[in-house]
């Protein structure tokens, strides 16, 4: 039986390595992209004035949503 020489390529040639190794990271990299982006544009409280439909059932809604943002009740 012979064995014949297998013809090894370098680890970084094959186009898999770089599937496992670039997508992971692109993920990571996104997550702090999305990181940042949700630290830095936080969203403002509204100081518009209530609108009339805002006395009805929007009303909870609104109070709820100062609340959550200035601790402010």
């Amino acid at each position: 039986m012979t064995t014949s020489a297998s013809k090894s390529t370098a680890w970084w040639r094959l186009p898999i390595v770089w599937l496992v190794i670039a997508l992971p990271a692109a993920s990571v990299f996104a997550g702090f992209g999305m990181l940042r982006l949700a630290w830095t544009d936080a969203d403002i409280v509204l100081a518009d004035p209530p609108r009339a439909s805002a006395t009805g059932n929007e009303a909870p809604a609104l109070k709820a949503r100062n609340h959550a943002a200035t601790g402010v009740r």
